[in-house]
């Protein structure tokens, strides 16, 4: 059976990504620094693939000075949660950007928000109760 492993994005700062995505509950799984190549891997999640939960794997190239260019082809991650405006204001506080307050998706009753990191990749935030 095949089963879905992880999603890669690039990022330009480990630290700050790390702090944003532990206020959604996720947390460093394992990390892989390849010198040769001048790159670290950064895997992330609320469990590891042994687990059956998907990760991120978060690639930080060392020399890249420039922003990477999210793209138009992307759309977002989506997590539930038990409580999106919790969630929402510990993103805020933390520092972290909301581009959808939590509320009712249009057209429907399931409570929504969106988050964004801090390269610009996007996050819906579902509450599942």
């Amino acid at each position: 059976m095949s089963t879905f492993l992880h999603t890669m994005v690039r990022i330009r700062d480990i630290d700050r990504s790390l702090a944003f995505y532990k206020l959604l509950g996720m947390h460093e799984l394992r990390r892989k620094e390849v010198r040769e190549g001048r790159y670290t891997l950064v895997f992330i999640g609320f469990a590891d693939n042994d687990h059956g939960q998907a990760e991120i794997e978060l690639t930080h190239n060392w020399d890249q000075d420039e922003n990477y260019e999210v793209g138009t082809g992307f759309g977002h991650f989506a997590i539930g949660v038990p409580d999106v405006a919790a969630t929402v204001e510990l993103v805020r506080q933390g520092g972290g950007k909301v581009t959808r307050e939590a509320g009712p998706l249009k057209f429907g009753t399931t409570i929504i928000a969106f988050v964004e990191d801090p390269d610009g990749y996007k996050t819906e935030l579902i509450e599942k109760k």
